[in-house]
This record gives structure tokens, C-alpha cells and sequence, in this order.
């Protein structure tokens, strides 16, 4: 090749890397990372304000504003009723959540928060449709620790599979460095959520029939069924086929045949956080959808 015909190719590769690429804080992100960055905010935005109300009684309103950008306050979120050992260690998940959301934003833009429903209504319908019957009296993940922490077990498990799933799409090691650092904290507060509710697997939860263990194995097969894309979610115990090298029916921490982590698009994730199976259908959790490119892209069709 000629060296003006040679020059003239390596400008016009670099112009196409300037075109598919945004540079935030110095660093240059390629546009297919970036969504994939902002995405797990909707995420973010739901484990905080929960983590938060439940602990303390207060949100992002109140403890990082800016984070909030104006988004709508959520709907019914409220303080638990938790023992002095929950209080602290959800206190710490809170402020975890928002060093998350603030961390993504040095990255990528981001979007203010969406509008949430965390009301005691909207995880009762969940619990409803795991059951496949309405619970009586509803279930109020506000009411106890059991009760809050099975509450915790149905959404931030979701987007520790997000970040599982897209680690390996991302194409930048500044991006690949965020994901990993965001999912070893969530993996972390997911152990000691089901470590807590392992303990006391055998439990029944007030006023129902029902132990705690088998609330989670409800709550994961109404995940693996919204997702749609096999089995990805597992309860506190499993049939031994499914357990560690198909020797143990014990299950602290869920994961596949190789004991690795599952991992979930962002099309399974908005499904179940949905509640309505259909990633184009908003509800539950997200009454308007979530926010971001990709979540957007299925809000318009």
C-alpha cells in the first residue's frame, strides 16, 4: 500500500474509533460500553433507595440530592421495622448503593433516577404471583427482619447477574475495571442476605405456612420463569442434582454446574423487574420503564 493511501486508512480508522466512542472524565469509552454502563443505574437506583428507607427512613433526597439528578421520589418506600444488627448492616448496603451510583457517573452521564414504586403493595404482588395466589394477610416487606430480608432476596440478586452477563460484551478495561469492582460488593451484600436468611431456612415466616427457604425457591423460579432463558436463579436449597457437584442440597449461594455465577441480559433483567415477562412492558418496581439507551430502545417499540 502507498504511504498517502497508507496514512489516509489509519485517519479514517481513527475517525470512525472518535465516531463510535465518548470520552467522560479524559477516558475514552466506546459508545456499546456505555450503554451497557448505565444501564445496571436502574439497578442502582432501586438497591439504594431501598437500602436506605429501610434503615434509615430517608433516601438519595437526602443523602447524596445530586445523585437523584430530579428524579421522582419513590413511591411508598419507608422505614422497616429491623433489629439493631439488619439496621446496620442495610445501612451499609445503603451507602454501598450510592458510592455505586456515583461511581458509574464519573464513567458515563447516567440518568436521574426513575421513577420507583418500593411500596409494600408492589412486593406483595411479586410475592403473589411466586405463589401463584394472593397471600392473607399481604405480605409487608416493611413488617420484620424476615420478611425485609426476603424482600431483599427478589431484586439486587437480578443485577449481580446483570453485571455477570455483561462483563464479558464490555470492550474497554476502564469499563471491565467498574464492573468488577461493582460486582464484588454485590456479590458480597448477596452472601450475607442469603447467609442471613440461611440461618433461619427452616423458619416459618409469620402468619404463613411457609419456611423461609421456601420463599426464596418461589421467589427464584418466578425469576427463572420471567427471564425466560432457562434456569438462572436458585433458592436457599435445591435437589441434589443442582447442588455443589451434585453432592449437597444446601444452597448459600447460588451458581451453575462449575459452582460460577449465572449471568442475565439486560432484556431478561427488565422482565422481572417488570414483573410482566416482556421487556417492552413496564410495571412492578418500574412504573414508567427504566431509563438509559437500552432500556428506552424497548420502551418505543
Amino acid at each position: 500500500m502507498a504511504p498517502v493511501a497508507a496514512a489516509a486508512a489509519v485517519f479514517t480508522k481513527f475517525l470512525i474509533f472518535l465516531f463510535i466512542s465518548i470520552t467522560v472524565n479524559s477516558t475514552v469509552i466506546p459508545i456499546t460500553d456505555m450503554n451497557l454502563l448505565e444501564f445496571p443505574l436502574n439497578l442502582e437506583y432501586f438497591e439504594a433507595e431501598y437500602f436506605l428507607f429501610g434503615s434509615m427512613g430517608k433516601g438519595l433526597d437526602a443523602i447524596q440530592p445530586a445523585l437523584a439528578a430530579g428524579g421522582p421520589p419513590p413511591i411508598g418506600a419507608k422505614q422497616a421495622n429491623l433489629s439493631p444488627l439488619v439496621k446496620d448492616i442495610i445501612t451499609q448496603f445503603g451507602y454501598q448503593e450510592v458510592g455505586h451510583i456515583r461511581a458509574i457517573k464519573k464513567r458515563v452521564p447516567g440518568f436521574p433516577r426513575p421513577l420507583l414504586n418500593l411500596s409494600a403493595e408492589a412486593f406483595g404482588t411479586v410475592i403473589n404471583a411466586a405463589f401463584g395466589m394472593p397471600l392473607s394477610p399481604p405480605f409487608d416487606p416493611y413488617a420484620n427482619d424476615i420478611n425485609y430480608l426476603i424482600s431483599c432476596y427478589i431484586i439486587p440478586y437480578v443485577g449481580l447477574t446483570g453485571y455477570v452477563g455483561a462483563n464479558p460484551k464490555l470492550e474497554s478495561p476502564v469499563s471491565k475495571e467498574l464492573v468488577a469492582g461493582l460486582l464484588g460488593v454485590e456479590s458480597g451484600q448477596d452472601a450475607v442476605i442469603r447467609s442471613l436468611l440461611y440461618e433461619r431456612a427452616n423458619e416459618k415466616v409469620v402468619p404463613y405456612k411457609t419456611t423461609v427457604g421456601e420463599f426464596t425457591v418461589k421467589i427464584s423460579q418466578l425469576r427463572n420463569k420471567l427471564g425466560n432463558d432457562g434456569l438462572k436463579d436458585e433458592g436457599l436449597k435445591v435437589p441434589i442434582e443442582l447442588g455443589a457437584e451434585k453432592k449437597i442440597q444446601g444452597n448459600v449461594l447460588a451458581a451453575d454446574e462449575d459452582s460460577l455465577s449465572y449471568g442475565r441480559t439486560p432484556e431478561e433483567i427488565l422482565r422481572i423487574v417488570y414483573g410482566t415477562g416482556d421487556e417492552k412492558s413496564p410495571g412492578g418496581f418500574y412504573p414508567k420503564g427504566g431509563d438509559g439507551v437500552i432500556a428506552k430502545r424497548y420502551l418505543t417499540r
